[in-house]
């Protein structure tokens, strides 16, 4: 008769020696975070699922939580902090403007709501990209700055082209990403995010991402006012448009009078780069309307349209307004902000740091050949497609420290800030190695275990 013994199996006491062992282990259930989470959610509309941790401090390309571990961040906010968390100056300017002088409506003038309209216009010009931009509208979102691209390019139809009555359909992309109010949201063809709100807007249609060209006729009629597209896009699974593509976009629209608009919110403001993903793109490809946001404020709410000479005579006083946007506070610091990321210097050194992401995937890819398939976008945009699912690597690498998210199908996204350092990368992907071998090993175990049991001879 076996002695009974206290002791876990072998396999168990590795498992807690490895728990034991991380870092930044999610708290546990009786957890002051875990109470204090309690506490909150009970008051919160259930819109997000969040893990455990709950962040109370940032500097520079790290997040601390309320329990004071310090995790390094992959994710920038979601392409938002390209400048890094807390940055000093941008700090300094949001305490002096706010002494100064925060919001006026747009009743009235202030110094820094045009300044910035003027710098975005300068700047695109100089950077090489849409070069027909005149004139911007500030407002306060991503989805914000959507909604009026997506109404001038209707207000546009209706002035150009008086005699179509139907000339007002929208055209996007399968797998894009525009926005959550109703407007943005029917132009993002995802069920999981339409279908609780259904029916949406009339005149919404979507295609493809990889529609061939010779087909764009089919779907591009006299009667689209608009095509709205990510160059790249994020959400989707970090898919880059073929620069032949969006020629081709460019020429169809022209032959039907619609207005192209590039959504370059996560992939805009030199996070490829340049400062817009499409600015290395001849004049041929380039769009009547830009809309950007996320980085453009670095944590602060504000988004931005710039649109060309043409769109905006067609929009005129009362076509649209916002009581926040352009206040002077978030127009101040945009206005830094831009004034900092459209610097060639720190643009060249984005392209540095891609290459060095780019090699620790392929060393991930060779470790790894089963699970990394593929690397996808441009600069600190970048997708690493898995063959399965990746949220057991993305809670083991926040466990070990580092913050990744996921996005399109199985994609691991990657889009720090761009002030990260060479040194930051390396040791986030060494953090992003041990994670994945935690997963796919104990993975490769469990499955070796299965197999021996099954072909083991029956028990008596």
């Amino acid at each position: 008769m076996a002695v009974p013994t206290s002791s876990p199996p072998e396999h168990l006491e590795n498992d807690i020696a490895r728990e034991a062992s991380l870092p930044n282990h999610d708290p546990p259930a009786d957890s002051s975070t875990a109470a204090l989470v309690k506490d909150h959610t009970q008051y919160m509309v259930a819109t997000y699922v969040r893990p455990p941790p709950m962040m109370v401090k940032g500097q520079g390309c790290h997040i601390w939580d309320i329990e004071n571990r310090r995790y390094l961040d992959f994710t920038a906010g979601i392409a938002v902090n390209a400048l890094g968390h807390c940055d000093p100056a941008i700090s300094q300017i949001i305490s002096s403007q706010a002494k100064t002088l925060i919001h006026t409506s747009n009743l009235y003038h202030n110094p820094w709501t045009g300044s910035l309209c003027k710098l975005l216009i300068e700047a695109t010009l100089n950077s090489g990209g849409m070069a027909t931009a005149s004139k911007a509208f500030i407002s306060n979102s991503g989805t914000e700055a959507n909604e009026a691209a997506i109404k001038f390019a209707k207000k546009y139809a209706k002035v150009a082209h008086p005699a179509n009555k139907e000339k007002y359909e929208i055209l996007s992309f399968h797998n894009s990403f525009h926005g959550r109010t109703l407007g943005a949201l029917s132009a993002t063809p995802n069920p999981k995010y339409q279908a609780p709100f259904s029916p949406l807007l009339p005149g919404f249609h979507s295609i493809p991402f990889d529609t061939p060209t010779d087909q764009l006729a089919t779907h591009i009629t006299p009667n689209t006012a608009g095509v709205i597209i990510e160059p790249i896009q994020g959400e989707g699974g970090v898919n880059t448009a073929p620069p032949e593509f969006l020629t081709a976009l460019r020429h169809r629209c022209n032959d039907v009078g619609a207005v192209l608009i590039y959504d370059e919110i996560q992939c805009g403001l030199s996070r490829t780069g340049t400062l817009w993903a499409h600015s290395t793109l001849p004049r041929e490809a380039h769009p009547d309307i830009i809309t950007t946001a996320k980085a453009l404020g670095n944590g602060f709410p504000i988004g931005g349209t710039i649109v060309s000479e043409d769109v905006a005579r067609a929009v005129v006083t009362g076509d649209h307004g916002t009581t926040f946007g352009g206040n002077p506070l978030g127009s101040r610091v945009a206005h830094h902000i831009v004034e900092r990321l459209a610097d060639p210097g720190l643009q060249g050194e984005v392209r540095e740091k891609e290459r060095v992401f780019r090699d620790g995937f392929e060393r991930l890819r060779q470790r790894f050949p089963g699970v990394v398939t593929e690397v996808r976008g441009r600069g600190l945009l970048l997708g690493v497609q898995l063959s399965r699912d990746p949220t057991p690597v993305i809670t083991a690498a926040r466990e070990r420290g580092l913050l990744i998210i996921s996005c399109g199908r199985n994609t691991l996204r990657f889009a720090p800030p761009l002030i990260i350092s060479k040194e930051e990368i390396e040791e986030g992907l060494g953090m992003l190695e041990s994670a994945m071998e935690a997963v796919f090993v104990e993975e490769e175990r469990i499955e070796g275990t299965r197999g021996q049991q099954e072909m083991a001879p029956p028990g008596r």
